[in-house]
């Protein structure tokens, strides 16, 4: 017995065998609806949605091709299995039935052991497919929270990723100032609680401002623009979203009782990007750049952004920059840096 409570409809211009095949799947544990017409199943698979339809090829009217035809073509209904009803010695609309889309097939006279047999071998089937298709979208949805969209989208349709050189990007590093400190006085749960309501926040203003979180690392929180999809104002508009994360932790800290403050550092020029790892996705930034912009939010002040003379060069005039001169940095010779805002 399949008592799983599948709704199976049954389409079949003869009353007698409308009960019989009603009744057989009652007593197997099915939910059987009933239509005695082509145009009448599709108006019951249209509202009801049944696991599987047992559709009768000869009927007056819309007789059974045609009936799955259209079922076939309406996405409501066009992966609902259905299985025709044959008479025994009809091989050609066996035939045609399986060239229109059935699954299978029970010939009359109906024999109780086949009916149930089929009609619950198609259901499993049915549901394994959806187990499938529900473990592919969980896994479709695992990948984007990993990797940027465009990215992800060349994964699954090629199974690889090319890394690639782009020419122009920015690249932001925040970091927070006495996170060891701060972070003595707070339990797992309330440390873990903070760093994700923070990053939450922060990457909700990347998104709105066209950029790309890439990773964080620890209590370090690193982005990007202009990558992966090229951006001509990839510094302004990863300005302006360290300027807004900046104000966000700002204003949070008013309504907070841990207070939180950070550094925030960018830098200008090129980068290669891919995916690195193959148990374990991961999208990453390699180059000088990704290097610099990490000496920036060195070089940076508590709630203050940092930006290279490469970055101020590109959004000169449109935001507001106060010239700091050329500081030493660590691995490179000294280089201009900016105040933003």
């Amino acid at each position: 017995m399949d008592d799983d409570g599948s709704l199976v409809l049954v389409v079949d211009d003869i009353e007698e065998n409308l009960k019989v095949l009603s009744d057989t799947l009652t007593q197997a544990g099915f939910h059987p609806l009933q239509a005695r017409s082509g145009e009448r199943a599709l108006q019951v698979a249209a509202k009801a949605r049944p696991d599987l339809i047992l559709l009768d090829i000869k009927m007056p009217g819309m007789d059974g091709f045609e009936t799955i035809g259209r079922l076939k073509a309406d996405p409501a209904t066009a992966d609902i299995p259905v299985i025709f009803i044959s008479a025994l010695n009809q091989l050609e609309d066996k035939v045609n039935g399986f060239r229109a889309g059935a699954v299978d097939y029970v010939s009359k006279p109906f024999q109780q052991e086949e009916v149930v047999a089929r009609v619950g071998t198609h259901l499993r089937l049915r549901q394994a497919l959806r187990g499938v298709e529900r473990e592919r979208e969980k896994s479709e949805r695992l990948l984007e929270s990993l990797l940027p969209a465009p990215v992800a989208s060349e994964l699954k349709e090629t199974g690889a990723s090319e890394p690639r050189l782009f020419k122009d990007v920015s690249v932001l590093f925040t970091d927070l100032v006495d996170f060891t400190r701060v972070s003595a006085g707070l339990s797992p749960r309330q440390l873990i609680g903070e760093l994700n309501d923070i990053v939450a926040g922060f990457d909700g203003i990347i998104h709105d401002h066209g950029c790309e979180r890439i990773k964080t690392i620890g209590d370090a929180y690193f982005a990007a623009s202009g990558i992966p999809e090229p951006n001509p104002d990839h510094a302004l508009c990863l300005a302006r979203a360290a300027l807004a994360m900046r104000d966000w932790l700002a204003a949070r800290n008013e309504r907070s009782p841990v207070r939180w403050l950070m550094r925030l550092g960018l830098h200008s020029g090129e980068a290669v990007a891919g995916i690195v790892g193959t148990r374990r996705f991961i999208y990453d930034v390699f180059g000088d750049t990704v290097n610099m912009a990490s000496r920036m939010e060195a070089a940076s002040e508590p709630m203050r952004v940092n930006v290279s003379g490469a970055t101020a060069a590109l959004i000169a005039g449109r935001l507001p920059l106060e010239a700091r001169g050329a500081l030493p940095v660590k691995g490179a010779p000294p280089m201009e840096m900016h105040w933003l805002g």
